[in-house]
């Protein structure tokens, strides 16, 4: 008849893009974390400036990495929480008036 019940019918193929819901990565460092990460590293390099101008050049580099140490820490203890970290409360929590009649 019009069509074969044997015959091989596909459907039309499309391209698949993989990863769309994976944050953004860059060098390690993930979603949020990188505005963070610009942010310690230009926070470094202005130290460096002032520190620099003020006292000396080890002074300022002391400050640079110092700020650049202290920045690089600060987001990997973050990250490692999560890109949706949020206050976890521990312990008994009692709800008195839950539920009201």
């Amino acid at each position: 008849m019009g069509t074969d019940s044997n015959s091989d019918s596909r459907y039309a193929e499309y391209p698949l893009f993989k990863g769309l819901q994976k944050p953004l990565e860059f060098m390690g460092v993930q979603g949020r974390y990188i505005y963070w990460a610009a942010g310690a590293i230009g926070g470094a390099i202005i130290g460096f400036i002032v520190a620099y101008c003020l006292i000396g050049f080890l002074a300022g580099l002391i400050t640079l990495v110092l700020a650049l140490g202290t920045g690089a820490a600060f987001i990997f203890i973050k990250q490692k929480k999560g890109l949706h970290s949020k206050k976890n409360n521990k312990g008994v929590f009692i709800y008195a008036y839950s539920k009201r009649v």
